[in-house]
């Protein structure tokens, strides 16, 4: 397994979760990371990605302000700090190692987690 995903669970409206991506990859201080999301019947969806250095942040507008990406090349672990959570955050989320292109696309990514499920109760 190269990417593990963690740090999932039921919260209520404006709280806040964690999650944790454990990566495997050899290369990993030099990919950037990213964080998807994905609810039943709808495409995976952009929520942040983060370069190598830190040095540059993305974040969807979904989720700006609220969530905060980071990671610790020397742990190879990457972070997703989610908080005010609104229930339309439920979804699994997954980590992905980007690999080419526009850090927003689905199709730029070549490794991913298995998902960790977010559930945000009204």
């Amino acid at each position: 397994v190269q990417l593990q995903a963690s740090g999932g669970g039921l919260v209520q409206a404006g709280g806040s979760l964690r999650l944790t991506c454990a990566a495997s990859i050899r290369t990993f201080s030099d990919d950037i990371m990213g964080w998807f999301r994905q609810t039943p019947g709808k495409e995976r969806e952009f929520v942040s990605a983060i370069t190598w250095g830190s040095l540059s942040i993305y974040y969807s507008d979904a989720v700006k302000g609220r969530f905060t990406i980071s990671r610790d090349n020397a742990k190879k672990m990457v972070y997703l700090q989610m908080n005010s959570l609104k229930p339309e955050d439920t979804a699994v989320y997954y980590c992905a190692r980007h690999k080419m292109d526009s850090v927003y696309n689905l199709s730029s990514y070549d490794i991913w987690g298995q998902g960790t499920q977010v559930t945000v109760s009204s």
